[in-house]
């Protein structure tokens, strides 16, 4: 049987509850990116222990739930991260220095001005196979909804 007590804490603790989630659903979007100019001696560069990043953007966008722009420089022989797949889909354009890209379940060697995309759900990777650090830019976005699917 509840008690004055029991009830009252229970009667507390769902009002605790139904506010938090009225707030996190009343939280405001984020804001949606303009157009935007991005200056290469502004991004801050982090350091990697295979060589370091630069991030540009990370954001809504009219169009998109979420464009994300960054740039990596890969040291001589690393790889970026072991071939994997997300439901995203990329690009990647060859600033600088010679790499592999897992494409198709085959490594193919491209170099500066080169472009790669990788699709959806498709086993990629990408490694500095050159004598020099390679840097590449990397164009990700999720179309309407995906963010969504990704959290359920």
């Amino acid at each position: 049987m509840f008690t004055r007590r029991d009830f009252t804490i229970i009667v507390a603790t769902l009002g605790i509850t139904l506010g938090a989630l009225a707030l996190a659903q009343d939280a405001p979007p984020l804001k949606v990116m303009s157009s935007s100019v991005f200056d290469w001696t502004q991004l801050a560069v982090h350091k990697t222990p295979i060589g370091e990043s630069r991030k540009v953007c990370k954001a809504p966008t009219a169009t998109l739930d979420e464009l994300e722009i960054h740039v990596t420089t890969l040291n001589p022989g690393e790889l970026a991260h072991p071939p994997h797949q997300h439901p995203d889909e990329e690009l990647l354009i060859i600033k600088e220095g010679t790499v592999e890209a897992l494409v198709n379940g085959e490594w193919t060697r491209v170099g500066p001005g080169s472009v790669i995309f990788q699709a959806s759900n498709q086993l990629h990777a990408i490694r500095n196979v050159g004598d020099t650090p390679a840097t590449y830019h990397v164009i990700k976005w999720n179309s309407p909804g995906m963010l969504k699917k990704k959290q359920d």
